[in-house]
């Protein structure tokens, strides 16, 4: 892949100007709380029979999400641990489900419990029961981008907070070191999560994430689900252009950013055609918390692969939130 955005030395200049949404915070504040009076009644914890990993126990988790609605999640824990340790909470890529638990061992293979969420209506465990809107080219960019209220990532967000106060409540957990983490779509659910419960996560590893910057990410970028948006306003573009972007606007990383406090490990890959750097970088700059960056100079959409993932247990040690037994 060449590079298609700004090179390394204006990245780290890159701060652009653009202000947010004047009820930004009255409008997640209001929807947290909206989601958190239904309660965490029925929440379920379920052991996983049969499983053949031998180092983690697994469980199938429901947990109630944005409306009370069940969100699925995988709850792995190391095998004879003993007594309160640092969660990870670990949101997916576009389009991913949970999969299967053998898929995201790498956090509790190095001692951490670890909460795999679903993305509603993205896998086969958690629907999205709320009318779609305009969901173009079948993605999720602009399902029900009317209007704030509407919109898919209203509910995933919401979601991503939920999961974090589950977590915090498990028995095997210290609910003052929870991790939230994850790469693209889960990096921008990472750093939602870290701005919306500010105060109740540690830290954030927030991998070349998506929903930064988003209209400068909708006019530069060449592939993935931003290009949704533009091929929804090709074709339905009279009226709606700065409609869709004021609805953009609440779910954008780079509004949210400044309310997040927890230190924080962006990434960003100079090559990635899918997240462009650059909208990386704004969110980064705008940071509330102390942020440290790696940067990929060679990587697609990919980033540092597992070189990032290495970093990323050598960073959280080095933040006291390793795991020692």
């Amino acid at each position: 892949m060449p590079l298609t955005d700004l090179p390394h030395e204006e990245l780290l200049r890159y701060r652009p100007e653009a202000a947010g949404p004047a009820d930004l915070d009255a409008f997640w504040d209001g929807t947290l709380a909206g989601a958190r009076a239904h309660g965490d009644g029925g929440a379920r914890v379920t052991p996983v029979a049969g499983s053949l990993l031998r180092s983690v126990d697994v469980y199938d988790v429901r947990f109630p999400g944005f409306g009370g609605e069940p969100v699925a999640a995988w709850l792995l824990v190391p095998r004879g641990a003993e007594g309160r340790r640092p969660a990870v909470v670990e949101y997916l890529g576009y389009s991913q489900g949970r999969g299967l638990p053998v898929e995201r061992l790498l956090f509790a293979s190095a001692g951490y419990v670890s909460l795999v969420v679903d993305s509603r209506g993205q896998g086969n465990d958690t629907p999205d029961p709320h009318p779609g809107g305009p969901q173009w080219v079948g993605g999720f960019m602009t399902r029900g981008v009317e209007s704030p209220e509407g919109y898919y990532y209203r509910r995933l967000y919401t979601d991503a907070v939920r999961a974090v106060d589950f977590v915090r409540g498990l028995p095997q957990v210290d609910p003052d070191r929870v991790v939230v983490a994850g790469g693209s779509q889960g990096g921008a659910l990472a750093l939602a999560a870290a701005a919306l419960a500010d105060g109740l996560v540690a830290a954030a590893l927030v991998d070349v994430p998506f929903l930064q910057h988003v209209r400068r990410a909708v006019e530069i970028s060449s592939d993935g689900p931003y290009r949704e948006v533009a091929e929804y306003l090709r074709f339905h573009s009279r009226g709606n252009v700065e409609q869709t972007f004021a609805t953009l606007a609440y779910a954008d990383g780079m509004h949210l950013a400044p309310r997040a406090t927890a230190p924080a490990l962006f990434s960003a890959a100079l090559m990635d055609p899918v997240c462009p750097p650059s909208t990386v970088f704004a969110s980064y700059h705008r940071y509330g918390g102390k942020a440290d960056m790696e940067v990929w100079p060679f990587g697609d959409h990919a980033g540092g692969r597992s070189s990032q993932q290495q970093r990323q247990l050598e960073w959280l040690r080095d933040h006291g939130l390793g795991v020692a037994d």
